[in-house]
């Protein structure tokens, strides 16, 4: 960083770290802990798919990574496509194999970022629910190389309970690296398990 960037008050951007990704089972302790949220199984990888051979065998590699267990009872994962035009995969488990859906989540991103596609990674996301049925989701930000949470009012609509989210951020600030711009915590309507 220059003496203008310092000065204007610019700052490097902050590299990608997947490995951030394996902080999620202790925040997971945390957040049952702490406001009874557990678990649910589901977890999605956000990325803007890209025309050509080359993306779509590496998307054809990672989805036979993750398909990799369906003949052991694993269920194989799903694609889809959001409204914006965004591609989402969406690794199901049982909700005690936290670790086991990180290490698939890990495996997306680190798949398409080590095939030159990290450009195209926007985030991902682990779902969790409350005994009162509420959804909540950790989101990583993959070009931040942060978390916040996202916290979808119960009853659909797109309404947040900001309130909640707050809670969950001042909770898990020595489990996960959070994103202190709250501008940046983007709502993510309709994603694949949440």
């Amino acid at each position: 960083m220059g003496i203008l960037d310092a000065l204007f008050g610019r700052t490097k951007p902050v590299k990608p770290d997947l490995d951030q990704l394996f902080g999620v089972p202790s925040a997971a302790l945390t957040l049952e802990a702490g406001a009874g949220f557990t678990p649910t199984g589901l977890g999605s990888v956000c990325f803007a798919a890209v025309e050509g051979a080359a993306f779509v065998q590496v998307e054809q590699q990672v989805r036979a990574l993750l398909d990799a267990d369906t003949e052991r009872g694993g269920v194989p994962v799903e694609a889809s496509t959001d409204g914006y035009g965004y591609s989402w995969l969406l690794a199901r488990h049982r909700p005690a194999e936290l670790p086991e859906l990180v290490n698939d989540l890990h495996a997306v991103n680190s798949e398409l970022e080590a095939n030159g596609f990290g450009p195209q990674l926007l985030c991902s996301l682990v779902a969790f629910r409350d005994p009162q049925g509420r959804s909540l989701a950790l989101v990583y930000l993959y070009k931040r190389g942060t978390f916040y949470p996202f916290a979808p009012m119960p009853g659909g609509g797109e309404k947040r309970n900001s309130p909640l989210e707050l809670q969950v951020n001042a909770m898990l600030g020595n489990d996960l690296r959070l994103e202190k711009d709250l501008n940046r915590w983007f709502p993510v309507w309709g994603a694949p398990g949440l």
